[in-house]
């Protein structure tokens, strides 16, 4: 295959070996012939990098793809992204939704780091959200929203700043969060609220509500939080992260404690980039803190993925009731190789 970036010609050859042989082999279908025949060039990068070990070539090769490059076109002189439509609320950072929603597709859809100028500005931009305190606040208005820091914290890791001071400010933040339980959920969902409270704190300024710690942890929200260690060449190893990852895999396929994305089938209904939390987005998490593909949950986890696994070698997006079919658009053709490909990389990851 020949494509051309930064003005010169690459030619990208994939063949098969022992990786791929070793990946085929754990699973039902070969999950890489409908990846390589995608004919997504950013997929093709990371699969040749992350799942066949060949040497695919710096990741700016892909930076100047079109659809990369497009990302870019609404970016603000400020480094965020404006959001389209009425800004209801003025206590609510719709730049900083907005800016969450498009770094997620540049850090993980295309490998963006602080070395390109653009996405520097948007880490800068994030950074600037983040309060004295060390959390990134304006997703709930002034509130405290412990599942978005952890989970803008896991890119700006990923796009290089794990070394970064504020970085370590958000990390000494979570650890002080944490629940008596030693997991995280949404503080202001530990309080019984009317839904008027609860809409005017979301909505308007005020000061945020500290946790009522005796409650449990929120599987979901922990898992969010989790990915930030996860991603963090030392915090993964901590003996905090682990404990909470053990937290979050005895709830596999259970309902959450709270009644924010309750349903047990959320488990089973997958995005990429990830956003919220779900068995690939955990076992992800789980797989980059050095968990083994041994452990009883996990192996739960990943015969669950096995036995779902479809025909033409790819994963839905969704296996949860009523959802009945997947779309069948281009868009979610593409979503279902990028889930596909974050499953890849588990299993890559939990059995060499």
């Amino acid at each position: 295959m020949v494509w051309m970036t930064g003005g010169k010609f690459y030619k990208v050859r994939f063949t098969p070996g022992l990786a791929h042989e070793q990946l085929a082999k754990q699973l039902k279908f070969d999950p890489l012939a409908p990846l390589l025949a995608s004919g997504n060039k950013a997929i093709l990068y990371f699969v040749g990098r992350d799942l066949l070990d060949e040497q695919a070539g710096p990741v700016q090769r892909i930076w100047q793809l079109p659809e990369a490059q497009r990302i870019f076109k609404k970016q603000l002189s400020n480094g965020a992204w404006p959001r389209s439509g009425e800004n209801k609320h003025p206590a609510i950072n719709y730049q900083l939704i907005e800016t969450w929603r498009q770094f997620r597709f540049l850090v993980e859809q295309y490998g963006f780091t602080r070395q390109h100028p653009q996405a520097e500005k948007a880490a800068e931009f994030l950074f600037a959200c983040q309060t004295q305190a060390g959390d990134i606040r304006g997703f709930l208005a002034n509130q405290y929203a412990t599942y978005y820091t952890g989970a803008i914290m896991a890119l700006l890791i990923q796009a290089g700043y794990a070394d970064d001071p504020r970085i370590e400010k958000g990390f000494q933040w979570l650890l002080a969060m944490r629940q008596d339980d030693q997991g995280w959920t949404i503080p202001l969902i530990t309080h019984k609220l009317d839904r008027v409270t609860q809409y005017r704190l979301t909505s308007e300024y005020a000061e945020p509500l500290e946790p009522d710690r005796s409650k449990p942890f929120s599987h979901n929200w922990t898992g969010m939080v989790l990915r930030a260690f996860a991603a963090h060449p030392i915090y993964r190893h901590s003996g905090t992260a682990k404990i909470a990852a053990n937290l979050l895999k005895s709830r596999f396929f259970q309902p959450d404690s709270y009644t924010s994305y309750q349903e047990a089938s959320y488990w089973v209904r997958f995005e990429y980039p990830f956003w919220w939390n779900n068995l690939v987005a955990a076992l992800d998490t789980l797989s980059l803190m050095g968990f083994s593909r041994d452990d009883d949950q996990i192996k739960r986890a990943l015969d669950w993925l096995i036995e779902h696994q479809e025909e033409d070698g790819l994963w839905k997006t969704t296996y949860a009731k009523p959802d009945g079919e997947e779309k069948r658009t281009a868009k979610a053709r593409e979503t279902r190789l990028w889930v596909s490909l974050a499953i890849c990389r588990v299993f890559k990851r939990l059995y060499g």
